[in-house]
């Protein structure tokens, strides 16, 4: 269950993440940030270790748009 929880913080944080790779919104990826958290601690608390790792994916795509964008553009 834990780990469809945390899938599902995934999904809904690529849906933030992806529209925030454009410039100027980069201020997006500030807000999927703590819902990414929450999937990674989901997906560690789950006994599989899937969504743990999809929200990790999408951790790093966010923190490599900011650091592109300076962490604030």
């Amino acid at each position: 269950m834990l780990n469809i929880l945390s899938f599902i913080f995934g999904l809904v944080s690529l849906v933030i993440v992806i529209p925030a790779t454009i410039p100027l919104l980069g201020w997006a990826n500030w807000l999927a940030l703590p819902l990414i958290a929450i999937g990674v601690i989901l997906g560690q608390l789950s006994s599989s270790k899937g969504g743990r790792n999809f929200c990790l994916i999408v951790l790093l795509v966010a923190a490599i748009r900011l650091s592109l964008g300076g962490g604030i553009i």
